[in-house]
């Protein structure tokens, strides 16, 4: 079986995570948010996942926001 280079400049490493840190808009699309102003707002409130500055831009770490999702998901699970 021959397998398919990815044409996405994201591609994904194993577990599905992004090869990079994700920007508020990858976080919009995964979670089909209405804007990142809902990602600015979680910040604020520090209910959203982790994340940091690299000088004016907010960058999110795969792995974190997979964690900060898992944990989400317990909660309402647990509910």
């Amino acid at each position: 079986m021959a397998t398919t280079e990815p044409n996405d400049p994201r591609a994904l490493l194993r577990g599905g995570l992004p090869d990079r840190y994700l920007t508020p808009e990858d976080l919009v699309t995964m979670f089909g948010l209405p804007s990142v102003e809902t990602i600015y707002q979680w910040r604020r409130k520090r209910i959203g996942p982790p994340g940091f500055r690299v000088g004016r831009y907010l960058r999110f770490n795969p792995a974190a926001v997979q964690a900060w999702e898992a944990e989400r998901t317990a909660l309402t699970d647990a509910a």
